[in-house]
């Protein structure tokens, strides 16, 4: 009878703590930094976190103040309390709700009038959010670091501004300060007592380290996260650790082993119901299957999530998607629905990142050459290894040295096309990448 007194205050634990969560994710604050302006401790915010603690409402209110929410909102859900009708709330979900425009517009105007360097540096660092979904890295590192800058912040105790800084570092081809960052995130999390974080940091510097070629750094982080993860039931960490190791396996030239952890994405993230992150995973796993020879398989992939990704990517998103299935098309004779494709694709490339925008051109060049389209495909080709050469050593950057040989031996300049085989093999023998 106590303990229902006690929990009166409160709909449900369970949903307290999924709503604690979000809208500490959302002010981009770690369990720690939380507890510490809260009078509690890390460990018992991740309890409440996962349901097993109910906070009095004293602590609520305190709470809901340092996450500019209400107490009333993380007891019930209610949001039509003080919290709800503030502009950075808004914006934030419009972001969640990839309503761009009007996040965009929001914090445009919450930046306008704010008072307080905190509310401005909340609304640079939403502003950089919305350039990064929306493909202009170099915006987004610009207004983040702006936020961080105005707010007086350290980027690790906010794990929503990390996540997207180094996201759009990364996006913007700036590998070594992303690097940089998340090893800072994971020195931070790794002795918490918060395993979510460690994995969501510990993921991203797998990526980053496998796209700036360190496969073996990559291995060691991505297998010491999968380790961390071994009994974590959250499917976006779990997901979060198959895609990180799809990546590095189909990064080394091992797409069979590739292929198994992204079934494993796709299958934990459709329990999700996350169309925009299910949308990426079928395109990872399509792109694969065409590495193995198995355009069918790729080209049923791609219907099931071509309305997913339209409805909820970027437009330089839906090209790319797109392009995967103009390359299962010419995988299967389907030449001149392929060719059209390929054609309207080409001309949406300018807005993709960096490392995308070679790999794209790389692709659309193979495309462009199986077609018969040897001069639109040198072009292509010249492009791929433009940007590939200012990137980390890759297996797009190997396989486009060896198909702009096979064209220059077609085209009778057998010079050339040896000197293009010998970069390859040399690149190949120092990176480790697998032929």
């Amino acid at each position: 009878m106590e303990e229902l007194q006690k929990a009166r205050h409160v709909d449900d634990p369970t949903a307290v703590g999924r709503r604690l969560r979000g809208a500490r994710e959302r002010a981009g604050l770690s369990q720690a930094a939380l507890a510490a302006g809260c009078g509690c401790s890390g460990a018992y915010i991740s309890r409440v976190e996962v349901g097993d603690r109910t906070p009095s409402l004293q602590l609520l209110r305190r709470l809901g103040r340092r996450l500019g929410v209400s107490a009333d909102y993380l007891a019930t859900g209610d949001i039509t309390a003080e919290a709800g009708g503030s502009t950075l709330f808004e914006a934030e979900l419009a972001l969640r709700l990839n309503d761009l425009a009007r996040a965009g517009q929001l914090y445009e105007h919450a930046r306008a009038g704010a008072v307080a360097d905190s509310e401005r540096a909340q609304a640079m660092a939403g502003l950089g959010q919305v350039a990064l979904h929306e493909g202009r890295a170099r915006d987004a590192v610009e207004l983040l670091e702006g936020a961080v800058e105005t707010g007086g912040l350290d980027p690790v105790e906010h794990p929503t501004i990390a996540e997207s800084l180094a996201r759009a570092y990364a996006a913007a081809g700036e590998l070594s300060p992303a690097i940089a960052l998340l090893q800072r995130c994971i020195d931070i999390h790794e002795a918490s007592p918060d395993v979510l974080q460690y994995i969501r940091f510990a993921s991203m510097l797998g990526y980053a380290l496998t796209d700036n070629g360190e496969f073996s750094a990559a291995e060691r982080v991505v297998a010491k996260a999968l380790a961390a993860g071994r009994d974590v039931a959250d499917p976006y960490a779990r997901a979060r650790l198959y895609w990180s190791q799809s990546r590095l396996l189909a990064e080394q030239g091992q797409p069979a082993a590739a292929e198994r952890y992204a079934r494993k994405t796709l299958e934990t993230l459709r329990a999700t119901e996350d169309h925009y992150a299910i949308a990426h995973a079928i395109e990872t796993l399509a792109h694969i299957c065409l590495d193995l020879g198995r355009p069918e398989d790729a080209l049923e992939l791609l219907d099931e999530g071509e309305a997913l990704i339209e409805a909820a990517g970027t437009p330089a998103e839906v090209a790319h998607y797109r392009l995967e299935r103009a390359r299962a098309l010419a995988a299967l004779g389907q030449r001149e629905e392929a060719a059209s494709l390929a054609m309207a694709i080409a001309g949406r490339l300018a807005d993709v990142q960096p490392v995308d925008r070679g790999r794209a051109y790389f692709l659309l060049a193979e495309l462009w050459r199986d077609l018969g389209e040897l001069a639109r495909a040198r072009e292509l080709y010249e492009l791929a290894l433009e940007c590939a050469e200012a990137q980390a050593p890759s297996k797009y950057l190997i396989a486009a040295y060896r198909g702009f040989a096979e064209l220059l031996k077609l085209e009778g300049r057998r010079d050339e096309a040896l000197e293009l085989l010998e970069r390859a093999l040399n690149v190949q023998v120092a990176s480790g990448i697998r032929g």
